[in-house]
């Protein structure tokens, strides 16, 4: 099972999503671990890929003005991907990825 950190800035932008908007992307998170346990790859509707000019930065969609910024940090179970979520809203979180 995949281990996580959240950074101040995340729970901050998560703090100020709606509650619909908080639910999608923990729907979209549960999707996320599914893909990360079973190491083939992101499913498509994630759009999992790297953010343009930030260097091991990646981003997940979870609606359609939905993104999250994350980054893999150190194993803190061998085996297992570590994520750290950096950001969490609209497009605008591109701006400080």
């Amino acid at each position: 099972m995949p281990t996580w950190d959240t950074t101040k800035r995340f729970e901050d932008d998560y703090a100020r999503l709606s509650a619909d908007d908080r639910q999608r992307f923990r729907r979209a998170v549960e999707r996320f671990i599914e893909d990360l346990r079973h190491g083939q790859g992101f499913r498509p509707g994630l759009r999992v890929r790297g953010v343009q000019g930030a260097p091991g930065i990646f981003e997940m969609t979870w609606a359609r003005d939905g993104r999250a910024t994350f980054e893999y940090g150190d194993r803190s179970r061998p085996g297992d991907a570590h994520v750290v979520w950096r950001r969490v809203g609209s497009h605008t979180i591109f701006s400080s990825p």
